[in-house]
């Protein structure tokens, strides 16, 4: 961490930035695993509602 001090002497802390870096573009079995991640939580959110008014 770096501290800085002003003329009144009053300290002044910075945090530590860290190494910026670049995302890479997802390969298409990584898509297509989003996908499948979608769909499945989209067909647990249904789920849910659909049992929710099923009970209600």
């Amino acid at each position: 961490m770096y501290t800085s001090t002003d003329e009144k002497g009053i300290l002044n802390n910075f945090a530590t930035e860290p190494k910026l870096y670049h995302a890479d573009y997802p390969t298409p079995e990584e898509q297509k695993r989003y996908i499948a991640y979608g769909v499945a939580s989209a067909l647990l959110v249904a789920l849910r509602i659909f049992t929710a008014v099923a009970i209600s």
